[in-house]
């Protein structure tokens, strides 16, 4: 697993589907797992399945297509994604997160100076362990780990094989 944490606006989901694609592109079988701090439907009002999630009380409900489904689950305890990823996406070459910057997962931080002045990123920090690379616009950002330019024409394929490398599990 890796997590893409972030600042607010600093294009977290737009470095998680660049990634992503890259590695599918690369035949890797990639998923990924979007933290929300808020609760959240992925259907409207008044479809079927809301109705039975919400009207119904149901303690699951799953939605078949041809060509995917989904299922949600009520819980009364948070689960993280560590467990989200065991339950369902065990098969997967490697787990992507957005998110979940206080947990220890694997963390690579967009950094953008366009956005913010620093980075999540503290050397002093308990969690500073927990990061293992940053990918920013700053080209005076320094760090003692590895460090993505988006300024390099290369980036994301540089990116790409850090993760492949330092991060998969499976290759």
């Amino acid at each position: 697993m890796a997590s893409i944490v972030g600042r607010k606006h600093s294009g977290k989901t737009t470095l998680v589907v660049r990634l992503v694609a890259e590695l599918v592109r690369r035949g890797h079988r990639v998923t990924t797992i979007k933290h929300g701090s808020h609760t959240f439907n992925l259907d409207p009002a008044a479809t079927d399945t809301y109705r039975h999630y919400h009207e119904g009380n149901a303690e699951k409900v799953a939605m078949i297509a041809p060509d995917k489904f989904a299922l949600v689950e009520r819980w009364s305890d948070e689960v993280g994604p560590e467990e989200v990823a065991a339950r369902h996406m065990a098969d997967a070459d490697l787990v992507v997160c957005e998110g979940f910057t206080r947990l220890a997962l694997p963390k690579i931080e967009i950094f953008r100076r366009e956005a913010h002045a620093t980075p999540l990123w503290d050397p002093g920090s308990p969690a500073a362990s927990t990061w293992r690379a940053v990918v920013t616009d700053a080209d005076d950002f320094r760090a003692p780990l590895p460090i993505f330019r988006l300024s390099s024409a290369r980036w994301l394929d540089e990116l790409t094989a850090f993760v492949e490398r330092d991060l998969m599990t499976r290759r």
